[in-house]
């Protein structure tokens, strides 16, 4: 297991963010995150990746247990992650903004090194065309680009994925998705939020599901579909299943 969540709860004051929240991750796979909005989604990326320490549970990744370890040792032991809010460097380009990733990330490059990360991976993602553009000039749908190149560009083993469909219009949808299944066939291991069902159902290979930071489902997307709990929690409506799993 690349990644195992072991009993993690979180609070903030009286808020239970989290409770108990246990699952095991195999390399290699794309493992869906969903459910209502403050159902805990982002708050255990934070967890996973050194943002927050949780009250309880423990966080193994790569077979060491890195509960409570900082972002950037995380950074450097192979774990990278966008934000649901992109955050670029907007004064410089988006080539420097994308070594960026290179040297503070598991590639540890230098600049030389990451130069030539960043055109591999600007090449990889689209972004070639916009290589000397400032990053606080790009579109949205660029700039969820250019942030998923400089996590791409640390050459991690796990990426997080918050939200990188969120805002993008049905052709940009289809685009990002089949860079998400590029990089994981370039075995790079993917847990991704997201609220567009139709896509989270048909890219993923298991999907977990949070309701008032509890995990009410795990499973294939078929079974997920169709589990009763989620419907009444979150996906509202019955009929959703077999349109979710048609790319409706």
């Amino acid at each position: 297991m690349i990644l195992q969540v072991q009993g993690v709860t979180k609070r903030f004051g009286g808020l239970q963010a989290l409770t108990k929240v246990t699952f095991d991750l195999p390399e290699g796979q794309i493992l869906g995150l969903i459910g209502p909005n403050g159902a805990g989604k982002t708050t255990l990326f934070n967890v996973i990746d050194g943002v927050y320490t949780p009250e309880e549970g423990r966080i193994i990744f790569l077979g060491e247990d890195v509960t409570g370890k900082k972002p950037y040792y995380l950074a450097h032991k192979g774990l990278a992650r966008t934000h649901q809010i992109v955050r670029p460097l907007n004064e410089l380009t988006v080539r420097e903004n994308i070594m960026v990733g290179a040297c503070f990330g598991h590639a540890n490059a230098d600049l030389g090194e990451a130069a030539n990360i960043a055109d591999e991976v600007m090449e990889f993602v689209g972004l070639s065309d916009k290589a000397e553009l400032l990053a606080g000039s790009l579109n949205v749908a660029q700039k969820k680009r250019l942030e998923m190149a400089r996590a791409v560009a640390a050459r991690p083993k796990l990426l997080l994925l918050d939200e990188v469909l969120a805002g993008l219009n049905p052709s940009e949808i289809a685009k990002m998705v089949d860079t998400v299944l590029a990089i994981r066939d370039r075995g790079i291991t993917i847990i991704m939020i997201e609220h567009v069902m139709s896509a989270i159902m048909n890219v993923s290979d298991r999907i977990l599901v949070l309701d008032f930071g509890k995990l009410i489902a795990e499973g294939t997307p078929e079974e997920i579909a169709q589990n009763e709990k989620v419907i009444q929690a979150y996906l509202g409506d019955p009929k959703l299943a077999e349109r979710l799993m048609q790319g409706d």
